[in-house]
């Protein structure tokens, strides 16, 4: 084996806090004693304070005396005695044992944690947890006031003989300790040395006043310095001697507003978020994505390279593949494997890739790596050749079982896997190509559509659902779009999974009923479940049934037809002349055709698209809509015009949708919502839902302000022979999915009636103006519509609009 590259820094182990190993402990420590209450029903301190009356600050110096004397007349081997007969934690590292044993010597032993039964340790400002609430998510319980236990210590022969015995016992009467303060305000720089520069938007006099009276101190070095405060223009001119030794110290240089908000915060978020200079850093350091700005992280996305698109891709980063590289593939594997590990309570969002690759007449090349999305100066890397294939097979394999906790081959044969606490998750991947990669380049579309015979509106349309653009940009705001991974190549296995977390997910929230941090903990584990298997950038934790809808339903069935899309489009980045999007027409099964504009259908969408359309509102702006074009559909995914004829109760209704995910609707057809929850869009169930009403549909096809062009869909929709109608989410759609019945959810608004036709003889269009309803209390604004059997539905047309500020003169 020869090692040719090697690169580790922010992982590195001597950076973490080594675990100490409690040497054997003597005989005589053995031997327990119970330490009895003191006879007196009141006791004094050294200072004539009757213990646990003290004042806070009077508690706080009484405690540090406290931490002092035993401190200097116990070992540490004595303290992690203490702690263990007294069945604490007495692990850690020497300063954490010392810490944890005056606090329970002075305030009395800690219960177990009440969330997850692991143990509590005081981090400075409160009591926090460090135990693993399942496999997937550390504990994030955390109390000022933790419980304790209503008993006396007890203690080894070798302290009740000590020196300091009769101050602990001062203590020990459960009935009378000393409780924490937990009125005291935290002071947020305690324990801190800030140093100032520049000119700031308040002068250094106040800023020294502010921070020393805030439990800070203010260092004129950066020497020993926890952060560097200074102004945005230090940034501009290139910055002072002072900012470049704060930079070569590693010293954080930050930006004011850290200051201000750990005031009013009361409490010091994380330096990195305020960094001021980090992608200027000497050694070429750059800002991880989930530090940056939303919109600076927004550019990054759309504008970066795919460095992984699928299973038999060579990592960009090894540049391998410029020299003919190729993943290995032995008996029906390929040793390529992508990962994600995601735990908010420990602070962890990290990937890892591995991969095995071969190059011509060279050795075999192993590949890994583990980072930050966007902080590849601080990834662990390495590159190395290997001569003998089998010897590297082993070390592959025994990396994967280091970073997973689980055995390579029954994964990769069988998909056997079970997750393993603070362990990496793998993300499979099919063999094929990530329309980010795969997918025309903003290069190729002019040229692309060139060459294409098909007929130009029709080409044109092809070219807009073939572009990277509009996957990247879906990707780019769900925050599912790192270039590391392939979020648009999941394999069916993987997106099974996510979809059974998912409905895991509801039914753990649905049937909790602890409040509190028990019922948050519930939320923060399947959180991080989720943001483990679908890799984001800003991972959060969930606190509602909206939100779920938003991040979790919504961007589960994004990425499933985009994975479509992916598949659909394949790899687009070579040559165009052969017309490749003639080609991909061809594969998606369907016929498409522009209507003219003086047509019939074309002026009858166009009234109905009119009266049922609200501007959309994003805070005190208005959005109004023209229709660009419209394409009439006939679809081999979905039953013809005359097939959903022959069925009962037909109507013309809206569906809304992105444009990432119309190409999988054309190719396979609508698939009902994959999961109930008590939200509009999700209160049906696993049910196909549509809209009379344009404004609704155009909600979900409304992206943002800067991506103004969308399509909406109008499909014929047959709700059977019975309609159920209700006002507000069923408690259990179950009956609902089962019967397969219509259902017609009442909204606040309703369409005009008296205006209402049919077209094609018997399928109404449900054409007139929006008013108001009787249903003032609805959950829905608009009447919405659900079938459960998608073969009622039938596409009929695609409405392509633009999203317009009113008000404003181009």
């Amino acid at each position: 084996m020869k090692i040719r590259e090697t690169r580790s820094h922010a992982h590195a182990s001597g950076d973490e806090e080594k675990v100490m190993t409690r040497k054997q402990k003597p005989e005589n420590r053995t031997q327990e004693a119970t330490v009895q209450s003191p006879k007196k029903a009141k006791q004094e301190n050294d200072n004539g304070h009757s213990i646990g009356k003290s004042s806070g600050k009077d508690m706080a110096a009484e405690f540090q005396e406290f931490c002092k004397a035993t401190g200097d007349q116990l070992s540490v081997e004595q303290m992690r005695d203490i702690l263990e007969v007294n069945g604490q934690d007495s692990s850690g590292s020497d300063t954490s044992v010392v810490y944890k044993c005056q606090d329970m010597l002075f305030y009395g032993p800690l219960e177990r944690c009440p969330v997850c039964n692991g143990n509590l340790e005081f981090d400075g400002k409160r009591y926090t947890c460090k135990g693993m609430y399942s496999e997937w998510s550390t504990c994030t319980f955390k109390t000022k006031n933790p419980p304790r236990k209503d008993e006396p210590l007890k203690l080894p022969h070798s302290v009740l003989n000590s020196t300091v015995s009769d101050l602990i016992k001062k203590y020990q009467d459960p009935g009378h300790r000393p409780r924490r303060d937990s009125g005291v305000a935290d002071k947020p720089f305690t324990g801190m040395m800030i140093s100032l520069m520049g000119r700031l938007s308040r002068t250094h006099q106040y800023w020294r006043s502010t921070i020393e009276k805030h439990g800070g101190k203010i260092a004129n070095s950066v020497i020993g310095a926890t952060c560097l405060v200074a102004p945005a223009t230090e940034r501009e001119r290139g910055g002072s001697s002072k900012l470049v030794e704060a930079m070569e110290r590693g010293v954080r240089v930050v930006r004011e507003a850290w200051l201000v908000d750990s005031i009013e915060k009361q409490e010091a978020p994380p330096l990195e978020a305020y960094d001021l200079v980090a992608d200027l850093a000497p050694d070429g350091k750059g800002i991880p994505w989930d530090k940056m700005d939303p919109s600076e992280e927004a550019l990054e996305s759309i504008a970066a390279e795919l460095k992984l698109y699928g299973k038999r891709c060579v990592y960009k980063d090894t540049n391998l593949q410029e020299q003919g590289g190729e993943i290995l593939e032995k008996d029906g594997i390929l040793y390529n494997c992508a990962f994600s590990l995601c735990d908010q309570g420990r602070g962890l969002n990290e990937y890892s890739i591995m991969q095995l690759v071969t190059v011509p007449e060279s050795n075999l090349n192993l590949y890994y790596k583990k980072g930050k999305v966007g902080d590849d100066a601080n990834a662990e890397e390495r590159l190395e050749e290997w001569t003998d294939v089998d010897d590297a097979i082993k070390e592959f394999t025994r990396l994967f079982e280091e970073i997973t906790g689980n055995e390579f081959e029954p994964w990769e044969r069988e998909k056997k896997f079970q997750k393993k606490p603070l362990k990496f998750y793998p993300i499979d991947m099919k063999d094929g190509v990530d329309v980010r990669h795969g997918g025309l380049a903003l290069r190729q579309l002019g040229v692309t559509a060139t060459h294409c015979k098909l007929e130009p509106l029709v080409a044109n349309f092809m070219k807009v659902l073939c572009s990277q653009e509009i996957y990247r940009y879906a990707l780019m705001e769900m925050g599912l779009d790192p270039p590391d991974l392939p979020m648009g190549m999941l394999s069916n296995v993987h997106l099974k999974t996510c979809e059974d977390v998912l409905l895991q997910f509801i039914e753990a929230v649905k049937s909790v009923k602890e409040t509190g941090q028990k019922a948050e903990a519930v939320w923060t584990d399947y959180s991080n479940r989720w943001f483990t298997l679908l890799h984001s950038t800003r991972p959060f934790i969930f606190r509602d049934y909206q939100e779920l809808a938003d991040h979790t339903a919504a961007s589960f069935e994004t990425i499933r037809d985009i994975t479509v899309a992916s598949h659909l489009i394949g790899d687009m980045s070579g040559s165009t002349i052969d017309d490749p999007l003639s080609d991909r027409y061809s594969k998606l099964g369907c016929s498409i055709s522009a209507l003219e504009k003086d047509s019939d259908d074309y002026m009858m969408i166009l009234n109905y698209f009119d009266r049922t359309y609200d501007p959309i509102k994003l805070g005190d702006v208005e959005y109004g809509v023209s229709v660009d074009n419209i394409f009439a559909v006939e679809s081999s995914a979905c039953p013809s015009l005359d097939e959903i004829k022959k069925l009962p109760n037909k109507v013309l209704l809206w569906f809304g949708t992105q444009t990432s995910n119309i190409l999988r609707h054309l190719h396979k057809g609508f698939l009902p919502a994959v999961c109930s929850l008590p939200v509009p869009g999700y209160m049906f169930g696993k049910a196909v839902v549509c809209s009379d009403a344009a404004a609704e549909a155009a909600r979900y096809g409304f992206t943002a302000i800067d991506k103004p062009e969308g399509f909406l869909v109008l499909a014929v929709v047959s709700l059977g022979d019975e309609v159920t109608e209700i006002r507000n989410p069923p408690e259990d759609t179950k009956s609902l999915e089962e019967k397969k019945v219509g259902v017609k959810g009442l909204g606040r608004k309703k369409t005009d009636e008296s205006e209402h036709f049919f077209w094609k003889e018997d399928i109404k269009v449900p054409c007139g103006r929006l008013i108001a309803s009787d249903h003032k209390d609805s959950p829905l604004e608009y009447n919405e519509y659900a079938v459960y059997d998608p073969k009622q539905t039938s596409i009929r047309f695609l409405v392509g609009v633009k999203f317009e500020e009113k008000g404003v003169v181009m």
